[in-house]
């Protein structure tokens, strides 16, 4: 179970490392998010990666519950707590999220950009929603590098200790995050 939790993750963590970079692209304007978004629905929807994707999104909550579930429990520190609160979040987050994108693309036959993305943000009261939603999932997903990165870091790395390391993660994560929902809300 673990080794299917940790290899469904790494393929997911490269698509959303993209997905959060093709978002960043928003700051440079809305034409240019579309334009990194177009080259990348290139590579991950074709139907086998696409495929792969989904399999990996549905193995990465299943295993993660039943990892959650079988954990005893006991002590945990900051950042073993951070990595269950982060995954249980993002398990949810990413059921409601590729549910909402597939209903819009196969059902209501929508481009799902930009537009449709941002639609809940800029729309009140509709974005009391939608800002923690993805604000939350965007930490979230810092959260789990972070908290895995502390836990498989061995050493420091030019006098940083891995529990400051894991820090400095959640830190970049909390700019990103800002960075991307300003983008998001704020583009013309």
């Amino acid at each position: 179970m673990r080794k299917i939790h940790f290899y469904s993750g790494l393929l997911m963590s490269l698509f959303v490392g993209a997905h959060i970079f093709n978002h960043l692209m928003v700051l440079g304007g809305i034409e240019n998010h579309i334009h990194w978004m177009e080259m990348f629905r290139n590579m991950y929807r074709n139907p086998i990666v696409e495929t792969l994707l989904l399999l990996a999104v549905g193995s990465q909550v299943y295993s993660g519950w039943r990892l959650f579930k079988g954990r005893t429990k006991g002590k945990r520190n900051f950042f073993e707590q951070i990595h269950i609160l982060s995954g249980l979040y993002l398990a949810v987050f990413f059921i409601i999220h590729i549910s909402a994108v597939m209903a819009g693309r196969f059902i209501l036959h929508v481009d799902t950009n930009y537009y449709f993305a941002t639609e809940g943000l800029r729309t009140f009261p509709a974005n009391l929603f939608f800002l923690p939603y993805y604000s939350t999932a965007l930490l979230s997903f810092f959260g789990l590098l972070a908290a895995i990165h502390y836990k498989k870091m061995s050493f420091s790395l030019l006098g940083v200790n891995p529990f400051f390391q894991a820090c400095l993660i959640l830190g970049m994560g909390l700019v990103v995050s800002f960075l991307v929902i300003y983008g998001l809300m704020t583009a013309v």
